[in-house]
């Protein structure tokens, strides 16, 4: 693979991170159904709350990046709002460097906090945000059914002062 870049989604990406999304999509990490259509931009979540990873130009990861809430007094908090990485590109550190760079995005746009959830049986996220600085700040025992079992939500952030 040729080196890896990564950059603010384009309009033109949406066929191809909805594909990735279809491709990467399990009950790991998912508590909704398997998206079924083109469709991946939503009024919430445009291609300015997107960072694409990319060798070549093949997008091999995204994550997305948007307001904890909408609240006014709660406007300096980011979430991480879904993270992918394609099969092939897993293990070479594309997750690594999409949680660094949107840690540094959050911050480029003035959020003193960056938060995120997980489901609890997904480990190796967990351990990929921990060692990017992310502490469990709480956690909502059995909130979903997923794939037969009941699963925690993990609350997890860090400070980005």
């Amino acid at each position: 693979m040729s080196e890896l870049s990564i950059r603010i989604a384009r309009s033109g990406d949406e066929g191809e991170l909805a594909r990735l999304d279809r491709e990467t999509w399990s009950t790991v990490h998912a508590v909704v159904p398997r998206p079924a259509h083109d469709s991946f931009f939503g009024e919430r979540a445009g291609p300015r709350e997107h960072l694409v990873a990319e060798y070549g130009d093949r997008i091999v990861g995204y994550v997305r990046l948007g307001f904890a809430t909408d609240l006014a007094t709660n406007a300096h908090v980011r979430q991480i709002r879904g993270l992918a990485v394609a099969e092939e590109a897993r293990g070479r550190g594309v997750g690594r460097a999409l949680v660094r760079a949107v840690v540094a995005e959050a911050r480029e746009r003035g959020a003193r906090r960056i938060t995120l959830r997980v489901l609890g049986h997904n480990t190796a996220a967990r351990t990929l945000y921990e060692s990017e600085g992310f502490v469990v700040e709480g956690v909502q025992p059995e909130e979903f059914f997923v794939g037969g079992e009941y699963v925690d939500d993990v609350m997890m952030g860090r400070s980005l002062v």
